[in-house]
């Protein structure tokens, strides 16, 4: 049952610039590297001037560690992974990070970014991490906040329930179609018990520790900060938010709680990272900062997300004038040779339509392609058969676009990763709230070319044609 988004008005204000300069004094104090586990190319959606890594490779984890920034992102994409080979990825990462970080000498904390409506693998990932980072630091992880907050994305946390914001009303995380993934579907309500309910009962809803707007608002610092010098044995902290003035007074307490000698991990969507990381606002990204080699060739949009407003907004892009549509056809997914064929009629066309200058939809028929056999695994390798086809209307161009939109978590991965094989991206900011740009390295299929990440469950109905529109208004 949804709730009137007037509730966002109902809050006292707070102080930011306060807050800010209390939150700048103990970031300062605080010398760990923060490492950015992103399960898809997402999670850079609130930050500007910061790397990300697509490999975990000993110079790779070097390089990040030399950079100035206390934080970079390493792209495991491990939504699309199965679990066991999560649970491998992320044991290898954990062990290279600690290595790099030992010859550097530095001390370092682990951020799990992941979906803000609660989709993934939650909770292998974090104990992964957990195991590994005290095997081979010899220090305990005292707890692990969840704070799944993002306003870019309209999804607020109130009273412990996560709720995603649709029009003028706030429904319930659970009441919608994300609760509802094959994968990485659940029943709870309230943040406790989705707690208890994917860790099987090992952490009871009725000891999650939880942080209130009520604490936070009334600027309760030392309070919030007496309950997480208290948290032990991996114990859950729930961060309730609404805006970003909620996430530092947050951070305040927790920076001196780590600063104190406390360990914590971290599982959250993208708001928090920036905090935590001190990055700047930035206004939105103009088409003169994208587009640094204009050629005359059409732009490229690339649709694999099969939510309701991914599809809602392919129909709104549809009002464009200046931009063609191409379907794939994913119900031939389990005929080898006809799905091949299908791939490269698609990118036959797509081709020709970029060289003379048009831009070019290619998107996924919208009905959603199951395995039927009732494993996720199953579910899992479909998806990635389809993910691989996708990629590949990026990764087999002849012609260099003038830009690159993806849509979709995983489509964009695999595209950033398997077609444009970029080992280094730079974010260049965001062209809409929530939606972030990266610029691609010189090792890439296309250099320096500016790919647009844009998550399939981001934006109002028309913000992919509103993006377009930002690249190819000249």
């Amino acid at each position: 049952m949804g709730i009137s988004a007037d509730i966002l008005k109902s809050y006292k204000s707070i102080d930011e610039k306060y807050v800010d300069n209390l939150l700048s004094e103990e970031i300062a104090k605080n010398n760990n590297k923060i490492v950015v586990l992103d399960d898809d190319p997402t999670g850079v959606q609130t930050v500007n001037n910061i790397s990300v890594y697509t490999n975990w490779e000993k110079d790779t984890i070097r390089e990040a560690f030399k950079e100035d920034n206390n934080l970079f992102y390493i792209l495991t994409n491990s939504r699309g992974f199965t679990e066991e080979y999560t649970k491998k990825v992320h044991e290898d990462i954990a062990n290279v990070v600690d290595e790099v970080a030992k010859e550097f000498g530095k001390e370092y904390i682990f951020i799990s970014r992941s979906d803000s409506t609660l989709r993934g693998h939650y909770p292998t990932e974090t104990e992964v991490l957990k195991r590994n980072y005290e095997k081979n630091t010899g220090k305990r992880i005292d707890g692990e906040i969840l704070c799944p907050f993002f306003k870019e994305g309209g999804r607020f946390t109130i009273d412990n329930v996560h709720y995603v914001k649709y029009g003028d009303q706030l429904i319930p995380a659970n009441e919608t179609e994300f609760a509802e993934d094959k994968t990485f579907g659940y029943k709870a309500a309230n943040m406790p018990d989705y707690v208890e309910e994917k860790t099987n009962s090992k952490y009871k809803a009725s000891d999650v520790v939880c942080i209130s707007l009520d604490e936070i608002r009334n600027l309760e610092i030392d309070a919030i900060k007496e309950k997480l010098m208290n948290i032990n044995n991996f114990n859950k902290i729930i961060v309730n938010a609404i805006d970003y003035a909620d996430i530092k007074v947050f951070c305040v307490a927790l920076y001196r709680a780590m600063n104190e000698g406390k360990v914590f991990m971290l599982r959250t969507a993208a708001a928090i990272v920036k905090i935590m990381g001190e990055v700047k606002d930035k206004p939105l990204l103009t088409r003169e900062e994208m587009i640094v080699d204009e050629v005359g060739n059409g732009g490229v949009i690339i649709a694999g997300s099969h939510t309701n407003k991914t599809s809602k907004q392919i129909e709104e892009l549809k009002k464009l004038d200046n931009v063609e549509f191409i379907e794939l056809d994913v119900s031939l997914v389990k005929d080898e040779e006809k799905f091949k064929e299908e791939i490269n009629k698609c990118i036959e066309k797509e081709e020709e339509l970029i060289r003379n200058g048009k831009t070019v939809c290619c998107y996924t028929s919208r009905s959603l392609i199951t395995a039927d056999t009732g494993d996720k695994e199953d579910e899992l390798k479909l998806s990635v058969k389809i993910s691989d086809a996708v990629q590949s209307l990026v990764g087999k161009l002849k012609v260099r676009p003038e830009f690159i939109i993806a849509k979709g978590g995983i489509t964009s991965s695999d595209i950033g990763t398997k077609a444009l094989k970029v080992r280094r991206a730079n974010v260049l900011g965001q062209i809409k709230p929530g939606i972030p740009v990266w610029q691609t390295g010189e090792e890439s299929l296309f250099p320096n070319i500016s790919y647009v990440i844009f998550p399939g469950n981001v934006g109002e109905d028309t913000t992919l044609r509103e993006a377009v529109e930002v690249l190819t208004k000249k």
